[in-house]
């Protein structure tokens, strides 16, 4: 078997610089004897995507006519013979993801079987699932709320649906509703304080003590505030508390680690095992967050997260892209013995993002069955072949 071309989509909306960009990257592996194998880079959001096509474009003349289902050698040559590929960068590790995702539905395919059954079987027949960025509401509409009740009724939404975990950043949005507006990296105002407290704590009001709530900071604190705002919301009892910092500073994040209560996280832009390993040494994170649009595809990340199982160190993959990315961490989080909990991210409840696949999965009572039909589950749709920004390379 042999790949004989390389598809490229950039799904969603054109760039435009006017509208919130979400571009779900696609690549599509074509073989000798008809096979496709489908994988998608983590770059739907942010500035990125484009330079992830880019990148697919380069990268595919290295697997154009390689054996797709030696997925350990096509990960070490884009890794060492790319020259930048040992560099990193979320670009570089995004295109090797998507890559490497694609071989992996191949080789499953090819075999009849799903992909976590070539990672070493299910450890479990169904994952807990959490609504995931409640501050901009939970449903297919994208609103930006300032008001703690807002913020309490869209949890409230999610828990009427049967989730039993809600995720918030309530420190991204300024008072006047500007995400992201405001410099909170050195110490917060007695004002900045009680309004990101007050959001917190009346989505634990209203979801009652048994709903868990995950702190989403995207990094908008520095270590100052950062502590000071994990001490202010200790007595709200949170579930662990997201990139508070700069997601690659390792003795930083260790020094919040040490000062504070709740669990820390992060691992988004945390690409390969290289950039884990002090995160692991240094005992800085209680719970990890690869993307694996990011950080290496299925190769990677299950290796990442075996390395985490040594240090006590679960794992919660961060999806954040169109449904191959949320059918992709499901395989491997139906494998892994230190498994959290799955991330339904709210733009998951949009119908342009629901129609760029074929299968729409949906959590029952909180809960994600995992996908059975062969390699990842999950395939573009006709739709989104027609209508993706597409370059074919061969």
């Amino acid at each position: 078997m042999k790949i004989t071309s390389v598809d490229i989509y950039q799904l969603g909306r054109p760039r435009d610089g006017k509208t919130k960009p979400f571009n779900p990257l696609v690549v599509v592996l074509n073989t000798d004897d008809g096979v496709k194998g489908f994988g998608e880079v983590g770059l739907a959001y942010g500035a990125g995507s484009s330079g992830g096509f880019g990148m697919l474009k380069d990268l595919a003349y290295f697997v154009l006519g390689a054996d797709p289902r030696n997925v350990e050698a096509i990960w070490e040559k884009l890794f060492r013979k790319t020259f930048w590929g040992m560099g990193g960068g979320p670009v570089v590790y995004g295109a090797v993801s998507g890559i490497d995702t694609a071989c992996w539905d191949i080789k499953a395919k090819t075999l009849g079987v799903p992909v976590y059954e070539l990672l070493g079987g299910k450890s479990r027949d169904k994952v807990r699932t959490y609504a995931s960025q409640i501050q901009f509401d939970w449903g297919p509409e994208h609103k930006y709320f300032t008001e703690p009740e807002q913020y309490a009724e869209a949890a409230l939404k999610a828990v009427q649906e049967g989730y039993d975990c809600v995720k918030v950043d309530p420190v991204g949005m300024t008072a006047q509703g500007v995400w992201g507006g405001a410099s909170l990296e050195g110490i917060l105002t007695p004002a900045q304080l009680r309004m990101f407290y007050n959001r917190t704590r009346a989505i634990r009001e209203a979801v009652g003590p048994d709903i868990d709530i995950i702190i989403e900071i995207h990094s908008y604190l520095g270590v100052s505030s950062a502590i000071q705002f994990a001490n202010a919301i200790e007595d709200l009892n949170c579930m662990f508390y997201e990139e508070p910092i700069h997601p690659l500073n390792v003795d930083s994040m260790a020094r919040v680690a040490r000062s504070v209560r709740i669990p820390l996280a992060a691992g988004e832009r945390i690409y390969t095992r290289w950039g884990y390993r002090l995160f692991f040494e240094k005992q800085a994170l209680s719970v990890i967050q690869p993307d694996l649009g990011l950080v290496g595809g299925f190769t990677e990340g299950k290796k990442i997260s075996d390395m985490a199982n040594v240090y006590d160190v679960t794992v919660q993959c961060h999806v954040a892209g169109g449904p191959i990315a949320t059918a992709v961490a499901l395989q491997l989080e139906a494998v892994i013995p230190n498994f959290l909990i799955h991330e339904l991210h709210a733009v998951a409840l949009q119908e342009e993002v629901i129609a760029m696949c074929k299968y729409n999965y949906v959590p029952q009572q909180g809960y994600f069955a995992i996908p059975e039909l062969p390699g990842i589950g999950q395939e573009l749709s006709d739709r989104a072949l027609k209508e993706g920004v597409h370059v074919r390379i061969e």
